[in-house]
């Protein structure tokens, strides 16, 4: 059975408990680490070691997305110093803000790969991550999901002009920001998703079910919820840090 974990839903900061935003895809006994935001790394160690990391995915390099991945460059280092594991880390990333980017080596501890448009990744066998840019403050990427005949849409940080029709109709699973509920919704693009804007894509992208995560921790998820219902009709539901979508 492969999974997808939430691990952090929350930004910019996270609320008790939780996370900023991260996420563990398991795919045929592999490990996948996507985005990896304050809080995430103790997240993650409710699952798997780090010993069993396959690989690392950011969207993007604003803090609530990466922060944890300075904390993960010491957990990988020693793992492999103590022989916990053989091989070094494949990290993909955007290449700006370069002095960000710059950060990301560490010892022997990773492999830094660069994202780009349409760059697709095998994780195993059908098994696949296509990358899109979306309208941001830096570049950053949603990823299309592959496994077989399941596709699940990682929205990532992605404001209202983003290009969603170049990325894969009917997802089995989307997961999109809803940073603003309407009430807080910008006058003009900002980069980010409100709630309703959230249910408009999802609609638009005939999306069979909806997770709404990149919330902020004291705004009552349940409204988003409402009020992206009123353009999306599927199921839907807020995320919070353990919630799981099983496939096969």
């Amino acid at each position: 059975m492969n999974r997808l974990i939430v691990l952090g839903c929350h930004s910019p900061s996270p609320g008790p408990g939780g996370a900023t935003p991260g996420y563990l895809l398991q795919v045929k006994e592999k490990n996948y680490l996507i985005d990896c935001g304050s809080g995430v790394l103790a997240q993650l160690a409710k699952y798997i070691p780090l010993a069993k990391l396959d690989g690392v995915f950011l969207s993007h390099l604003h803090s609530d997305h990466f922060s944890d991945f300075l904390t993960l460059q010491y957990g990988i280092w020693l793992s492999l110093h103590l022989k916990e594991r053989t091989n070094s880390v494949p990290v993909y990333s955007p290449n700006r803000p370069i002095d960000r980017f710059k950060m990301l080596p560490y010892k022997e501890a990773f492999e830094v790969l660069e994202i780009s448009e349409g760059l697709e990744v095998t994780l195993a066998e059908n098994a696949s991550i296509r990358f899109y840019q979306t309208e941001h403050a830096i570049p950053c990427y949603a990823m299309r999901i592959q496994v077989g005949s399941t596709t699940i849409l990682y929205g990532a940080d992605s404001g209202p002009n983003t290009n969603w029709s170049k990325m894969e109709r009917n997802p089995n699973l989307a997961i999109l920001e809803s940073t603003f509920p309407i009430s807080m919704e910008p006058k003009e693009p900002t980069g980010h998703l409100s709630s309703r804007q959230a249910g408009q894509v999802a609609k638009q992208m005939q999306a069979k079910e909806l997770w709404l995560t990149h919330l902020y921790p004291a705004i009552n998820p349940e409204l988003l919820v409402k009020e992206a219902k009123a353009s999306y009709q599927g199921k839907i539901q807020a995320a919070y840090s353990g919630l799981s979508f099983e496939f096969n």
